[in-house]
């Protein structure tokens, strides 16, 4: 759609959360890349030769889900995903922008790679991309990178995700040098000495399998961390892949106190167990591991309550050669941009959490937290929008995947409900066929 032009949605069923809306039938007219209009019974603005008219008659209208932890892989590992491939499969998902994690090859420390990344996303990207820029020079946890020229770049907050900084002080420094940027930092909360060497949750099933497993308090005592310094410093603090019941709890007593901190999980984590892991299933090793299901019904309750802010994927692609290999040698991690939004509607249909807050964790809050534009649908807002089809069923298979990475232990899986067109800027991304 050329973006001059308009476009006018008729009869979907809007859920907003920044204005309340829940569940009610309206029409959204855009121009020019911004929404123009919300209301009933929109007429079309001109000629029908210049737009387009599409009905969304039992379809959910919502804001642009954005996804806040994402692997894009490029620069250094395109043949795992590149900014193309990925941003394809965000648009599939329905996401009108993701944050890209720094643990590229080279990491994003310099003004330099957050620059590529922008202009590579300008050139070949289906949504926006918002670069996450390393803690530390090269992710090494020593020395801090330069927090005003990488914002300056385009970076919208700091990680050294995939590998946590481990020394309190630098940790204590970045949080203090934050405060000059009022900018975010993003915690990959990890005990390495507790976590090393260890491929999936510490319990039964890893004693059954011969494994060696990684305690919940490896977590558990890294966030613990990470929100005393918080509430040292005063910094902004968010808590990256949260799995296990005991951080639920460090989290919520932490925001009673009055911590600035919000926290994400994924939808592996309130979906599956580590009995997903039987089988020495590679395609269900990610760190975190998957946790217990005392654990993730914690998840789906902190969701549903709040002590959780956001759903993120932490898409993570790997190279089925990285996957086909001993458990122990596999790779961590699996995408989700294209399976996340029917996992989460599958929390709606089970009744633990309403529709309007499924939009809250998966947009209008993800927004907030990074402070970016997106997360709404009112009058003069960012053309980005997620239609959605909840009723269709299908099953996950690899040919669904606009990712270049297949690692996905959903492959199979009946779900229901998917993105049926995404809109980014007020251009089409990704549209089913009719």
């Amino acid at each position: 759609m050329n973006r001059n032009n308009w476009l006018l949605l008729k009869h979907g069923i809007v859920i907003d959360p920044s204005q309340g809306i829940e569940q009610e039938p309206m029409d959204i007219l855009v121009e020019d890349g911004r929404i123009s209009a919300i209301g009933h019974q929109i007429p079309p603005p001109g000629s029908a030769d210049s737009g387009e008219i599409l009905d969304l008659t039992g379809k959910w209208v919502v804001p642009g889900l954005i996804d806040i932890h994402v692997h894009l892989r490029e620069p250094g590992q395109e043949y795992k995903e590149t900014i193309e491939t990925g941003t394809r499969a965000a648009a599939a998902g329905g996401f009108t922008a993701v944050a890209s994690m720094p643990n590229t090859s080279p990491p994003n420390d310099s003004a330099e790679i957050t620059r590529s990344i922008l202009a590579r996303a300008k050139e070949k990207g289906s949504c926006r991309v918002y670069p996450v820029a390393a803690i530390t020079k090269g992710q090494a946890g020593e020395s801090l990178t330069e927090f005003g020229d990488l914002l300056d770049a385009g970076a919208i907050a700091f990680s050294d995700d995939g590998l946590p900084v481990s020394d309190a002080a630098v940790m204590r420094l970045a949080m203090e040098y934050s405060l000059n940027f009022h900018a975010l930092i993003i915690s990959h909360a990890e005990e390495l000495s507790l976590s090393r060497n260890g491929c999936m949750n510490l319990g039964n099933v890893s004693t059954r399998l011969g494994l060696r497993g990684i305690p919940a308090a490896a977590e558990e005592i890294a966030i613990f961390r990470e929100i005393k310094l918080a509430e040292l410093t005063g910094a902004r603090l968010h808590i990256a892949h949260v799995s296990t019941k005991g951080s639920i709890e460090i989290i919520r007593r932490a925001k009673e106190q009055g911590v600035r901190v919000t926290a994400e999980s994924a939808p592996h984590y309130f979906t599956l167990t580590e009995e997903a892991v039987e089988g020495y299933n590679t395609f269900a090793k990610m760190n975190p591991p998957l946790r217990t299901e005392q654990d993730r019904e914690a998840i789906i309750q902190a969701l549903a309550d709040g002590t959780l802010d956001a759903i993120a994927t932490d898409h993570a692609p790997h190279d089925i050669l990285e996957k086909e290999c001993e458990f122990e040698a596999a790779a961590n991690g699996i995408i989700g941009l294209e399976t996340a939004l029917p996992l989460t509607l599958e929390l709606v249909e089970q009744g633990a959490i309403t529709p309007l807050r499924m939009v809250e964790l998966i947009s209008t809050a993800p927004a907030s937290i990074i402070r970016q534009d997106g997360g709404s649908l009112k009058q003069g807002s960012p053309a980005d929008i997620t239609v959605i089809d909840p009723e269709t069923e299908y099953e996950i298979t690899r040919d669904l995947f606009r990712s270049r990475s297949f690692n996905s232990p959903f492959l199979g899986r009946r779900v229901r409900g998917r993105a049926a067109l995404t809109i980014c800027q007020g251009r089409i991304t990704h549209q089913l066929s009719r």
